[in-house]
């Protein structure tokens, strides 16, 4: 257990839990260490490297063995990646070539013989039936040794490990962290906050937690741990009971309630009614869950506890024995009868609500006069609206003022995406910029001005993280939206995954774009050569695990854009695979070496949506000719089986121009909010650091910080977004 929780530290701040053990002169075991862990890309902070070289030898050994575990996992490189040809990306055949030879393989073949002459009589060839198509046809350490050493070079990456505090310490800083977070986490951080929250019940809680999944998830640890859970609307009482069934605390899965022992149904039934008394009007709120409000009725057995009238009343309104009106459909109704000011008069007791609604309501004003009232009703509330929501719609009416026809991009909770036109009539300019200014005052009213601010202008281009599901778990992975250079002459993508129970066949593609967003050419497994690239070859089942490489020239790329994709062409899905992920490497010209080397990788991600196809991001050709990297994180929902880049290529265009032309606020936005004033703004140009404390925002941790200093990285961009 403890060495779980190390690793979720390190995992979540790239920060090791203050090494214990007894002193002793293990400055060469820490050497090794240091050495062990620049072949994975990471490396050990001076602070760090001191702290283990007085300890013994031994201990030093123990932690090196658990953190090259850690760290090895984090960047993919705890499974074995082999590819379907030995040498890739030397010697990759023309793709009619080699199904030619595995017909004649096949054709060798006394076993399979019979049934491929039966194929090529009908007119068509299943590849799967040939005996040479889709295995591996080699082993993990052939391969290997049919390979270069990859010569180390400067331009590899070098994540660094920095010294943190004793281990208790550090889990309740991330517990604190996440459970008070202002933004919703992703499935991987709700999954580590629940996790935390067992060991955290009971010590230091954040002064708030205004996600209401993430408070579901530290409800189950405290009713656990005998401490009260915290419940002010009907719909937390709801997630709870989804948390202690082992469901969907979101609310977007349907989760099959447990039986519940006596106490703790006690417990919801008693919160319930708390909340509905407190506020009978919290009663409308069944109406968004009523058939799961129905079932949990069966399992909590209200009509037992007749003490508790008030939560029987919410079951009598999700079976629809008692009436609760909506806040929704007031405004509906008043919306219906063309009375705007009515509307944002109600909806100003509900300011996230009239916040969300600001574009329907200035569209559907009448007049000047109206559109005024509903500019000046969003600056008057601006403060009571979460700056989740206050950067959310910013950004929202930023995109308004284009007129460049792109469709609009749709992106649900689970990362399915799709497109469609935008066929909203404008809204007026005028007012646009005067909301917008309202909200930018607002926004730098609540962002704290810093002595000194500074910046990592690799940072400034990154899309702010308003959700957590905006993006993936894994190692460099930046928000959706975010822009990213591209720095090597080689750029190689690569996906592994691992079936759990059935046949399961992913397939790595490319689709190149021109310009215009129309195909220019792909490399897939029907296309294992073209325009500067190579493809590994074509894995068609995983029961060990499976990996799949492309490998691209980008100098001799003609298109605009390179749009990796994952296609499932059978089998499990990503959510139900043992294992699965892609990334992408980054190297110099003719660099030799593995198809998987650590050091050279940028980013892994791990692959959960609910789609059928993955679109993890999309790298496009800027204007001075260099390569920069627009991150997706999508799913588009594909087919059954057989997806294939040439069957989506029209589909993932759509999306890819709606995403690439979207102008997603950045950390440059927000720093220029922060920045007025008296503010002292320095760019890092990776050099020493101030002596004083400062405000740093950047990708990683330099060392040398004043350790009074705010440090915001990637690990926890986050915090950035105000409450």
């Amino acid at each position: 257990m403890a060495h779980r929780l190390e690793s979720l530290v390190i995992r979540h701040t790239h920060r090791l839990p203050s090494p214990a053990g007894s002193a002793g002169q293990g400055a060469t075991a820490a050497r090794q260490f240091d050495a062990a862990l620049t072949s994975v890309g990471f490396k050990l902070s001076a602070e760090l490297l001191e702290r283990l070289s007085g300890l013994s030898e031994a201990a030093v050994v123990h932690t090196a063995g658990r953190t090259l575990r850690t760290v090895s996992e984090m960047v993919g490189d705890h499974v074995r990646h082999n590819a379907y040809f030995i040498d890739f990306p030397a010697n990759v055949p023309d793709t009619e070539d080699f199904w030619m030879r595995c017909v004649a393989q096949a054709l060798g073949d006394d076993t399979a013989r019979e049934g491929v002459l039966t194929q090529l009589a009908r007119g068509t060839l299943n590849l799967l039936s040939l005996p040479a198509y889709g295995r591996y046809r080699h082993t993990y350490e052939e391969m290997l040794a049919a390979q270069d050493e990859l010569i180390a070079s400067a331009g590899d990456r070098v994540t660094v490990l920095h010294l943190g505090r004793g281990l208790d310490d550090e889990l309740t800083d991330l517990y604190l962290a996440l459970a008070g977070s202002t933004t919703p986490l992703g499935e991987e951080h709700l999954r580590d906050l629940r996790t935390l929250a067992e060991c955290c019940a009971l010590g230091p809680q954040p002064e708030s937690i205004p996600v209401r999944e993430n408070r579901a998830v530290v409800n189950e640890a405290r009713l656990a741990a005998g401490v009260d859970p915290l419940l002010d609307t009907v719909t937390d009482v709801l997630r709870l009971a989804c948390a202690l069934s082992g469901g969907d605390v979101t609310l977007q899965e349907p989760t099959r309630f447990r039986t519940l022992p006596r106490p703790v149904r006690r417990v919801l039934l008693a919160g319930l009614d708390a909340v509905v008394a407190a506020n009978p009007a919290k009663l409308a709120d069944v109406h968004a869950h009523r058939e799961p409000f129905k079932r949990l009725g069966e399992r909590l057995h209200p009509h037992e506890y007749p003490r508790w009238p008030h939560a029987a009343d919410v079951f009598a309104v999700a079976r629809g024995e008692k009436e609760a009106r909506t806040f929704d459909s007031r405004v509906e109704e008043l919306l219906g009868a063309s009375d705007v000011p009515g509307a944002v008069r109600l909806l100003e007791s509900a300011p996230g609500k009239l916040f969300r609604a600001l574009d329907h309501l200035l569209r559907s004003a009448a007049g000047q006069d109206g559109r005024d009232a509903v500019v000046a009703a969003a600056a008057r509330i601006a403060p009571e609206v979460s700056g989740r929501v206050v950067l959310s719609v910013r950004e929202h009416f930023q995109n308004r003022e284009r007129a460049t026809g792109a469709p609009r991009i749709f992106v649900n909770r689970r990362g399915r995406g799709w497109a469609a036109p935008d066929t909203r009539p404008p809204v007026p300019a005028a007012d646009r910029d005067r909301l917008t200014a309202a909200l930018d005052a607002e926004l730098r009213r609540r962002l704290p001005a810093p002595d000194r601010l500074l910046l990592d202008p690799d940072v400034l281009d990154v899309a702010l993280p308003l959700s957590g599901r905006a993006t993936a778990a894994g190692l460099g992975v930046l928000p959706r939206g975010s822009l990213s250079a591209v720095t090597g002459e080689r750029l190689r993508f690569f996906v592994y995954w691992k079936e759990a129970q059935h046949r399961t066949d992913y397939d790595l593609s490319a689709l190149l774009l021109n310009a215009d967003y129309s195909t220019r050419s792909w490399l897939s497994y029907t296309s294992l050569r073209a325009v500067g690239g190579r493809h590994s070859g074509d894995v068609t089942q995983a029961p060990d695990g499976a990996s799949e490489f492309i490998d691209l020239s980008l100098g001799r790329v003609r298109g605009a854009f390179i749009v990796p994709q994952v296609n499932i062409y059978d089998g499990e899905g990503f959510e139900e695979v043992e294992e699965s992920f892609f990334g992408f490497m980054l190297r110099d010209g003719e660099r030799k070496g593995r198809p998987f080397e650590p050091r050279t990788v940028r980013m892994k991600s791990e692959l959960r949506g609910t789609g059928r196809v993955a679109l993890p991001l999309v790298f496009r050709r800027e204007d001075d000719g260099r390569w920069r990297a627009k991150w997706l994180h999508l799913y588009l929902k594909g087919i059954s089986s057989a997806n294939r880049v040439e069957q989506n290529q029209v589909s993932v265009s759509k999306v890819v121009r709606a995403v690439a032309e979207r102008e997603h606020l950045t950390v440059r936005y927000l720093t220029g909010l922060m920045s007025g004033g008296t503010t002292s703004v320095d760019l890092w140009d990776g050099g020493p650091v101030p002596d004083e404390p400062v405000t740093y925002i950047g990708l990683e941790r330099p060392e040398g910080l004043h350790p009074d200093s705010r440090i915001i990285t990637l690990e926890n961009l986050r915090d950035l977004i105000p409450g």
